[in-house]
């Protein structure tokens, strides 16, 4: 019998977990018409705290005619507005500190986190203690799948300054599983981090896939060692797109000697709430009791079935949140569906984050993810290192022009081996996307390499 988690009942919720050995709670393997039951009920009892409780909502609700009472399943969902970032930046600015959005009194709210700004200013989002609870039992699921287990040390390589979810939080969930976090952070740098890890020789590792590529090449000058025999046995790595791609794990794995999962999230909904399981195929959604996730048509807004080969913008409900609760808020994330069914038994469906809707190139016509340039500049290691920019010289995300193209090539190539990987990689880009560039090959180290901030793929230069 699989067990809903009930903020309330979190002390027999952890007395069963891990569930098994393959999960941590027996939801992810709910069928999906036991889920579909749990979330009508959820939502209707969300739908009512956000009438009661949420001024941003009761004022949306009736600028569109909309009858909560009327909302019985998550069909019905679909003729509800969406809620958009700017709406909640709006809001916080028109009511800070937390905005017209806040749903809870200010004396539950134990918590305050910060986004990271990339896409304009920081968002912030309250939290009560439950809050806190439902966004550990999210990230336990997704990291268990990742391989993290009870009793593992974890060394922490996201950012924990600044607010930022990957901080705080991912030291809250691991506590949660019972495993012990090495808060050092991205801040701290190489040389700390490296250190820390052969004194302490954690299991588990956590933080986006360039910066852990980038600690491991530079362990053996720091250390003395290859990263691979400083013990990590399992990474888990998310805060940026490409952390699923085969050139890149297989590059992971190879440098840490561990096996290297993905995992998504955000700010605005919850810290973690995909993981990869061990078929390295995709994220699993793990936690229909707590949320909605809708695939729709980022052109259209219309809803897209969840298929295998389906790609589609995610929109997210939450159905247990207090403090800053949403409704059908667009993500911009950009995904594919790489699964439906898996040998492991969950039976949530599986994602790759393509990247965000709102870093999409448009090149003489062709809709282009720069993740998709740097998984083909990736698989053409070691000839590349796999580090690569576009460099935008235009105004906005559209140009009729070749996308010029920064690639570093590795060390010891002679004149006509550059010449023939230029020409090859533009022919490969050409061929794959349909999207013709020209390439400018640089040495090894010449592009600024990952800390704490994500990585972009896109330089802006003045055109």
């Amino acid at each position: 019998m699989w067990r809903s988690f009930i903020p309330d009942d979190k002390e027999a919720l952890m007395a069963s977990a891990p569930f098994s050995a393959h999960y941590w709670s027996a939801v992810e393997a709910i069928s999906p018409k036991d889920a579909r039951a749990v979330q009508n009920e959820r939502l209707q009892e969300q739908l009512a705290y956000l009438s009661a409780h949420s001024a941003f909502y009761r004022t949306k609700f009736a600028e569109h005619g909309v009858d909560v009472t009327k909302v019985r399943t998550v069909e019905d969902l679909a003729g509800l507005p969406f809620t958009e970032k700017q709406e909640l930046r709006d809001s916080l600015t028109a009511a800070p500190p937390l905005g017209n959005h806040v749903a809870a009194d200010q004396a539950d709210i134990v918590q305050i986190q910060a986004s990271s700004g990339t896409t304009g200013s920081p968002s912030y989002v309250g939290l009560t203690r439950s809050d806190i609870d439902v966004w550990c039992e999210l990230g336990a699921r997704a990291l268990y799948a990742n391989g993290f287990r009870p009793g593992d040390r974890l060394l922490h390589g996201f950012g924990m300054s600044k607010g930022f979810v990957g901080g705080i939080p991912v030291v809250q969930m691991a506590q949660y599983m019972g495993i012990v976090d090495i808060p050092i952070g991205a801040e701290a740098g190489a040389d700390r981090l490296l250190r820390v890890q052969a004194d302490q020789r954690p299991s588990a590792l956590i933080g986006t896939p360039n910066f852990l590529a980038h600690l491991a090449e530079q362990a053996p000058s720091i250390v003395g060692l290859p990263a691979h025999e400083l013990g990590v046995r399992a990474i888990s790595v998310g805060g940026e797109p490409g952390g699923g791609l085969p050139a890149v794990r297989n590059k992971l794995e190879a440098l840490w000697g561990a096996t290297s999962r993905e995992m998504l999230g955000g700010t605005d909904i919850a810290c973690i709430y995909w993981g990869e399981c061990e078929a390295g195929d995709g994220m699993h959604f793990l936690s229909p009791d707590l949320m909605v996730a809708e695939l729709i048509d980022p052109d259209t807004d219309e809803l897209i079935e969840p298929v295998d080969g389906a790609q589609g913008e995610l929109v997210y409900t939450a159905l247990r949140r207090q403090a800053s609760p949403l409704l059908r808020f667009r993500t911009r994330d950009h995904v594919v569906v790489t699964g439906t069914d898996c040998a492991c038994g969950r039976t949530g469906y599986k994602v790759r984050c393509i990247g965000r809707t709102d870093d999409m190139l448009i090149v003489r016509g062709i809709n282009l993810f720069p993740s998709a340039v740097k998984q083909l500049v990736s698989e053409l290691t070691p000839a590349t290192t796999g580090e690569m920019r576009i460099r935008a010289d235009f105004e906005g995300h559209s140009t009729q022009r070749p996308l010029p193209l920064v690639v570093e090539h590795a060390n010891g190539l002679t004149a006509e081996q550059q010449s023939e990987l230029r020409t090859t990689i533009e022919q490969r880009v050409r061929s794959a996307l349909n999207v013709k560039t020209v390439v400018d090959l640089v040495p090894d180290g010449t592009l600024k390499r990952p800390d704490h901030v994500k990585v972009a793929l896109i330089e802006r230069v003045n055109s």
